[in-house]
């Protein structure tokens, strides 16, 4: 009898110290990556297992949104759960704005707004957040929210050790491989040749065999897949032969308002960087998997803005949905979102409800058991993944800047189905039905004035609650010179890369020179 007793009292221990046991995390995040780029989102042309199994094994929010069509306002709202509105990094850090824009020549109507240039102190982040309840906090790959002078780093910012995390947006050395000539990253000489992706998973991968008996967060934050696109000879080959298989298209680019666009994913080297970073992804999850961590460990996987159809290396092209990074349009934005909760499985996969990155902190936090006592834009979506009731709102972006890659000053607001966008330029709007139109192709709005009235009503109201700063009419704007150049710069660019597109799948091209 007392045997029994014993065993039920030491199976209902084992029980409750199991269920108080915080989960860890592992929070990915891919620089530039679009919502197309991933076999499970609909490519048939990059291959990427590792990543499709967080996806399937998980949640997919098949409308789950970045906080900016560009990295640095995206990846503030991230770790703050904040609109960037709200932090004030509302353009890539580094971006020029004001009167020093037109140093860039391209003759635009408006300057730029002034934005903050680092992650602000008075916030706290994810990490400190969960550092202050015990976990353990590692970052590695890129930042791109201030610098060591700044005292803006990672480790200023609730992270116990940063790997590879600095100023800049890109690889510091302007490669993707050793030597790596990062400040934050210790190049070994026996990793000679290794790819950036796969020595951040190295590291991430090492912290967590170190941490594997407290309670971690491992935030690893590639700098793929943004430019300069990479990879080795081998997979250029690979994919080179199977854009060849499934057909080359004699056209790769369409004209949109400002710049050539990709239309077809068919670069080689493109689709070779994101397999490099799949097979880095690869790594750590098997890490989870050999030290017994997986069904503790929940997986977010997001990327920080759409896929880059223009502008920088043109690489990927993300149709149906138009535009891509820098842009206003879905594929600016619109990026592939996922969370993997052993805890919840058997659960929903598929969750169509709109969410933004900015909702994962406090998601995280839930999931963790730790109460929120922030008062954060961002929402948890545990209701969701629980299949429980949860209240829709309208999502809001602001970028009072010009693309790199061809996107205008705007603000949006999209609520239900519907999405309006109003450009700073004209003081005009658009308005589309995501749900018939995901393209954005016909617009609406003269159809729809009662929805549009309202649109337009709650997307002025947010923009003065939160204070958003408005680009201003240069004064010295010439719209002819405007005109010119634009019109030259689209002819020409076109051509150009048309012949690069058709040079990186001939036969005798080397990747990397």
């Amino acid at each position: 009898m007392k045997s029994v007793l014993y065993s039920t009292l030491l199976l209902v221990l084992v029980s409750c110290s199991f269920s108080e046991q915080k989960p860890n995390f592992l929070f990915i995040v891919v620089d530039d990556l679009g919502n197309h780029d991933l076999s499970v989102m609909g490519s048939n042309y990059y291959e990427t297992p590792n990543i499709d199994r967080i996806a399937n094994e998980g949640f997919i929010f098949t409308n789950g949104y970045a906080g900016a069509s560009v990295c640095s306002p995206s990846r503030a709202s991230l770790l703050t759960g904040f609109y960037p509105t709200v932090h004030g990094i509302t353009d890539w850090i580094g971006a020029k704005y004001g009167t020093d824009w037109r140093s860039v020549g391209r003759h635009t109507k408006l300057l730029p707004s002034d934005y903050v240039k680092y992650l602000p102190h008075k916030m706290t982040t994810l990490p400190e957040a969960l550092k202050e309840n015990g976990y353990k906090t590692f970052f590695s790959g890129k930042w791109h929210l201030g610098s060591k002078e700044e005292k803006s780093l990672p480790t200023d910012h609730g992270f116990d050790i940063n790997v590879g995390g600095f100023r800049k947006g890109s690889p510091a050395s302007g490669r993707y491989f050793s030597p790596f000539n990062n400040p934050y990253i210790e190049d070994q000489l026996e990793e000679a040749g290794m790819s950036l992706s796969m020595k951040l998973a190295k590291e991430t991968s090492s912290f967590i065999s170190t941490n594997k008996d407290k309670p971690f967060l491992a935030y690893l934050s590639f700098y793929a897949v943004h430019s300069p696109i990479q990879t080795t000879q081998e997979r250029w080959e690979k994919y080179r032969k199977k854009a060849e298989n499934q057909g080359v298209s004699e056209e790769g680019f369409k004209m949109e308002r400002r710049l050539p666009i990709r239309i077809k994913q068919d670069n080689p080297v493109y689709a070779g960087l994101i397999e490099q970073t799949d097979e880095a992804i690869g790594q750590v999850l098997n890490t989870l998997d050999e030290l017994n961590l997986e069904d503790n460990t929940i997986v977010v996987f997001v990327s920080d803005n759409g896929g880059v159809a223009a502008g920088d290396n043109f690489s990927t092209s993300n149709r149906p949905l138009r535009g891509g990074k820098g842009y206003q349009w879905e594929a600016g934005t619109r990026v592939p979102f996922f969370i993997k909760a052993p805890q919840l499985k058997g659960l929903v996969k598929k969750i169509d409800t709109a969410v933004s990155g900015m909702d994962l902190f406090p998601t995280l936090l839930e999931l963790a058991g730790i109460e929120n006592t922030l008062d954060l834009d961002g929402k948890s979506l545990v209701p969701l993944l629980k299949n429980e009731p949860f209240m829709d709102r309208p999502l809001f972006w602001h970028y009072p800047h010009y693309g790199n890659q061809g996107g205008d000053p705007s603000s949006i607001i999209r609520e239900g189905k519907w999405k309006l966008i109003k450009y700073w330029e004209t003081g005009f709007y658009e308005m589309y039905d995501l749900n018939k139109d995901i393209g954005e192709k016909d617009d609406i709005i003269l159809d729809n004035p009662r929805i549009a009235t309202d649109l337009i009503k709650k997307l002025d109201q947010w923009l003065e609650a939160t204070q958003a700063k408005i680009p201003v009419v240069d004064p010295l704007h010439d719209p002819e010179k405007e005109k010119e150049w634009l019109e030259g710069y689209k002819l020409k660019l076109k051509e150009k890369l048309e012949e690069k597109r058709s040079f990186m799948l001939n036969k005798e091209y080397i990747p990397n020179i």
